[in-house]
């Protein structure tokens, strides 16, 4: 007779994890089975949207060849680009690895679609962290602010809905474009469906039709059934080594939407006369198509860990957004851990749980781009990669942890309840 193996908790426990905790994780993972069975079918259904896109544009072996110096005439970058428009909506795409990181991809859409004279709205408030010297809140060189494009922002009103009766009044003759972050940044507001992007869309677009409409859809992709171009955007951008690249991208961003507002943002990138004709592929271009094809279902893993991160830490008090009952529009969980001693453990939860630098403590520290110091956990394949399990959190209060991704459910899984085993060694939660 075969003997039975050993029992997932005694694998929990030879890598760390205390029984008490471990059965305190279960009972939650228990109760959400019909919730994960719902994110299961949302994903099924884009993954179909993406083998649907894969076939229209006839994606062959030789696509992922790849191509070098100019890169003039890629089949694979060219076949890519129509790929992420029909997935997404649009009319064009912009998808290149020589578009660094998110930031990088917002900036380009930003400095290329806006002129001296113009001004950029946000009517949800203050943008993410590293957008701030990109406009030229905080001064920095090269900001829309030196090349004359002025800002102006509405925030949201206390219960998170939008100011209609003052974005209204910031709408004027010189508003191009209006930036709307889906996601909650560096903040505890609730992040935006798609449904309300629409509506905000739609109220501003009344007022000023000819405005350009961009989301920063930056951790959203894939996490509901439609995207914010189906709802009347202009423009989406994001970030390859978030949710598009399914883990696989070493690099790269998108811009989808509008010809015009992704042609201007090509020759922004490479050179007015040259636009989206030169920018080789290198060696990237099948990773590119894999990690989309493998997205949906790793923003499920994804979201999975986020809601059973909710659930725990809501039930130990500390305040979450979305709390463990909401619909979900990104993959990023907030969690109010009040002090920076919670907030670090939480951190090094996060990376003694990763494939890669588990051996490693997370430390804060003055990142580039940042007003504060921000710890990060990010045992990542890709470095960087916000897909992939991370933590990260600017040491302010009220010292709220962004809690993110995970390829798989089974390492979110593992990482939420490493975290929530530092906290419990350091007497920081009582189970």
């Amino acid at each position: 007779m075969q003997k039975r193996g050993r029992t997932l908790e005694a694998i929990y426990q030879e890598l760390g994890i205390d029984a008490k905790v471990y059965q305190y994780g279960k009972k939650f993972e228990d109760q959400l089975k019909e919730r994960f069975e719902e994110i299961d079918r949302t994903a099924e259904y884009n993954q179909l949207k993406v083998i649907k896109a894969l076939q229209t544009h006839k994606v062959s072996a030789e696509c992922f060849m790849g191509s070098s110096g100019y890169g003039y005439n890629d089949l694979g970058r060219d076949t890519l680009e129509e790929v992420y428009a029909t997935c997404f909506k649009g009319e064009a795409a912009l998808v290149r690895p020589q578009i660094t990181c998110g930031t990088h991809a917002l900036a380009l859409a930003l400095m290329s679609n806006l002129r001296p004279g113009d001004e950029l709205l946000s009517p949800v408030g203050k943008p993410y962290d590293t957008l701030e010297e990109v406009i030229g809140i905080r001064p920095s060189k090269g900001s829309l602010a030196e090349y004359g494009v002025t800002y102006r922002q509405v925030d949201l009103l206390p219960d998170g809905s939008f100011d209609f009766k003052n974005i209204k009044k910031a709408l004027n003759d010189k508003t191009k474009l209006v930036t709307i972050q889906r996601s909650k940044g560096y903040q505890t507001r609730p992040t935006l469906s798609v449904e309300r992007i629409g509506e905000l869309i739609s109220f501003i677009k009344s007022i000023k039709p000819d405005v350009i409409c961009m989301v920063d859809n930056c951790y959203g992709e894939f996490v509901e059934r439609k995207e914010p171009l189906e709802v009347g955007a202009d423009m989406i951008v994001g970030s390859l080594i978030k949710n598009p690249g399914g883990g696989l991208a070493p690099i790269g961003g998108y811009i989808v939407g509008k010809k015009e507002c992704v042609e201007n943002a090509a020759y922004r990138l490479t050179s007015p006369g040259l636009g989206k004709e030169v920018g080789a592929s290198l060696g990237v271009i099948q990773s590119f198509y894999q990690g989309l094809f493998l997205a949906p279902t790793v923003v499920a893993g994804a979201l999975k860990g986020a809601i059973f991160a909710a659930n725990i830490y809501e039930s130990l008090g500390y305040p979450v957004v979305p709390n463990s009952t909401e619909s979900r529009h990104d993959i990023i969980q907030a969690v109010t851990l009040k002090s920076p001693e919670a907030l670090i453990a939480f951190c090094k939860g996060i990376q003694a749980a990763a494939p890669v630098d588990s051996h490693v403590t997370p430390e804060p520290w003055a990142m580039p781009g940042y007003d504060d110091e921000v710890i990060m956990a990010a045992g990542a394949f890709v470095q960087g990669s916000s897909i992939e399990l991370s933590a990260d959190g600017p040491l302010r209060e009220p010292y709220a942890v962004y809690f993110q991704g995970g390829l798989t459910w089974y390492h979110a899984k593992l990482g939420i309840l490493m975290s929530l085993q530092k906290l419990y060694e350091a007497g920081l939660v009582q189970i």
